[in-house]
């Protein structure tokens, strides 16, 4: 199957309609902040991808799975929020326990050009890839610290691209 290119709304209205409100939330806030969507119908699901205009550079994917809806933010910059990654609840750190390690930065095995995240949660130090390391699926305890995590990336791209 190739892809396909859809809108917002058919994205929407393929998801759960409990989860409508936050998917609108999160949509309008990286659009009014600079990020430019593309949604996509793929194999495995629905895909919903957001680019800074400035940087090019991915912020955040929805994707819209069969068991579940998830959340993959690019955090880049938690250098500049490493205290907020410390309140992130059991459930989201434990997604990050499980998230693959980084090639590139524990054994420089990974041909990517990708470098990893490589940050401590509460005394924790972690080591990871960027392509699942910040994927959430959307729950009801995660929803606001996935909207938080999101908000604090984007004021952080912000900050960094005015300093330059």
């Amino acid at each position: 199957m190739s892809r396909i290119t859809i809108t917002f709304e058919q994205f929407l209205n393929d998801i759960q309609p409990d989860l409508h409100g936050f998917v609108q939330d999160l949509h309008d806030f990286l659009t009014e902040n600079s990020c430019r969507a593309s949604f996509e119908v793929k194999k495995t699901g629905l895909f919903g991808g957001y680019k800074h205009t400035k940087t090019k550079k991915s912020v955040a994917n929805i994707l819209c799975k069969k068991h579940a809806l998830l959340v993959r933010i690019y955090g880049s910059h938690t250098s500049g929020y490493s205290d907020f990654l410390g309140t992130l609840p059991d459930e989201m750190v434990e997604s990050i326990r499980k998230a693959s390690p980084c090639k590139k930065l524990i054994d420089k095995s990974c041909k990517l050009v990708c470098t990893g995240y490589d940050f401590t949660i509460g005394g924790e130090h972690f080591q990871k890839c960027i392509y699942n390391c910040f994927a959430f699926e959307v729950t009801k305890e995660s929803k606001s610290f996935i909207q938080a995590f999101v908000e604090h990336e984007i004021k952080e791209i912000s900050n960094r691209s005015v300093a330059l």
